[in-house]
């Protein structure tokens, strides 16, 4: 019996081994419905442990409802996508904010109107008998995501993210494009010719797009911070 469908059943007593968090607890936090951010919405986060006078700014990748009703902005944070919330490490990153480079204000809670959005969706869309892995949205990647891999360890190549597609079970996944089995283009979200990310052995970290621009170009800094990553 697979733990996602042990997530679906009264398991309150039951905890995962690796987040220590009940199964049914887990089944509230996982994702259910994206809205993708158009607007430049950043996420604040700090390295108190580093820099504690600080704050650094990423860009969001979407927004994103929990089973439970709670609303949070999530963004591609080394090997996965991450929910801004969870960012607490003093050292890498902790969560302090979302900011708003137009008009520079900062806030602290999810915008009305990705509220309202999401929440409409949910109670439009009713996935409940679908199965785990259906995919139930596929999102376009609007903030230059690049995957890294990691070619028999001696090769780094960065490759384009095209899309993100959330499966029922609330796991979502960075689709990248496989160049042998393209038939048309533009490669759209949906093509057969995508693949998830983490189904690559050779994938490691992901990149917004500037730091990807600066690996390209050799940035010394950036090769720097690459080498302390794969230590």
């Amino acid at each position: 019996m697979s733990t996602s469908t042990l997530n679906r059943r009264n398991s309150g007593n039951v905890v995962d081994l690796f987040s220590r968090k009940t199964l049914n607890l887990l089944n509230q936090e996982r994702i259910v419905r994206l809205a993708p951010e158009y607007d430049g919405i950043c996420m604040l986060y700090s390295t108190s442990k580093t820099n504690p006078d600080k704050l650094y700014t990423m860009k969001i990748l979407c927004w994103g409802i929990r089973a439970n009703g709670d609303i949070v902005g999530l963004v591609p944070w080394l090997n996965r996508i991450l929910p801004c919330d969870e960012l607490e490490d003093p050292f890498y990153g902790q969560f302090e904010g979302y900011f708003h480079p137009l008009s520079e204000r900062i806030f602290y809670h999810p915008p009305a109107h990705k509220v309202s959005e999401l929440e409409t969706a949910v109670s439009y869309f009713d996935d409940n008998q679908l199965p785990e892995d259906a995919i139930i949205q596929e999102i376009p990647d609007t903030i230059g995501t690049h995957a890294m891999l990691n070619i028999d360890d001696s090769k780094l190549v960065l490759t384009e993210v095209l899309s993100w597609r959330l499966q029922n079970n609330g796991h979502i996944q960075a689709m990248l494009i496989n160049d042998d089995a393209v038939d048309v283009t533009p490669v759209l979200p949906g093509d057969p010719c995508l693949y998830p990310a983490e189904e690559d052995p050779h994938f490691r970290y992901f990149f917004q797009h500037q730091i990807a621009n600066q690996i390209k170009s050799k940035d010394p800094a950036a090769l720097e911070a690459i080498a302390l990553l794969f230590e």
